[in-house]
């Protein structure tokens, strides 16, 4: 039991030392995410249309 308690005790000690990203920190990276999921989704997308196409012409 004891040292469930010191696990408790270390684990708030370290989350007083993380540094968290401020809002607006956040609200870019969110935004550079979703625009490359964007990106990388319509650039697969397009690979898999040209396959299609590829596949449609030899059969």
């Amino acid at each position: 039991m004891k040292k469930l308690v010191q696990f408790f005790k270390d684990s708030a000690a370290e989350l007083k030392k993380v540094v968290w990203p401020t809002r607006d920190e956040v609200i870019s990276n969110t935004k550079v995410v979703l625009v490359s999921v964007v990106i990388i989704a319509a650039a697969l997308g397009l690979v898999d249309f040209l396959f299609v196409s590829a596949i449609d012409l030899i059969f």
